[in-house]
């Protein structure tokens, strides 16, 4: 699985925009979000396609500014603190998360600076009540 970031203009229509061209092309938005500050929206998207989102994206004039990896995980919804644990064990090792969000399953999907690492202290977190396959 891919996170996608684009900068979307923050106008009427422009999310539309993106989610049709990627509905055209063949490519599910597992996941995601758009966040905006000012006149941008900074809008990251988990995909299984990559390479086909971007081709459709930059077609149709839309700048791919990254595509990352991304590490999918698992909190035990019914244990508080749970957030808070996992993101302790990154940074006491660390590792920065860049991007968070969850997907269509409750999953986390997070895009770290060391994923080769974060997947090996996180495994406690891979497979937590999800019959989902870790990436």
């Amino acid at each position: 699985m891919y996170d996608i970031y684009v900068i979307l203009a923050n106008i009427p229509g422009e999310l539309g925009k993106f989610g049709n061209i990627l509905g055209a092309a063949g490519v599910s938005l597992e996941g995601g979000g758009v966040f905006t500050f000012g006149q941008k929206g900074h809008a990251h998207f988990l995909v299984n396609d990559a390479t086909t989102a971007c081709a459709a994206l930059k077609a149709q004039g839309i700048v791919v500014e990254e595509v990352n990896e991304v590490l999918i995980r698992r909190l035990d919804q019914e244990t508080p603190g749970q957030l808070g644990t996992f993101c302790a064990t990154l940074a006491e090792n660390n590792i920065n998360i860049i991007t968070q969000y969850s997907d269509h399953h409750n999953q986390l999907i997070l895009v770290v600076d060391d994923a080769i690492r974060a997947r090996r202290l996180t495994q406690i977190w891979a497979g937590c009540n999800v019959s989902h396959k870790e990436e």
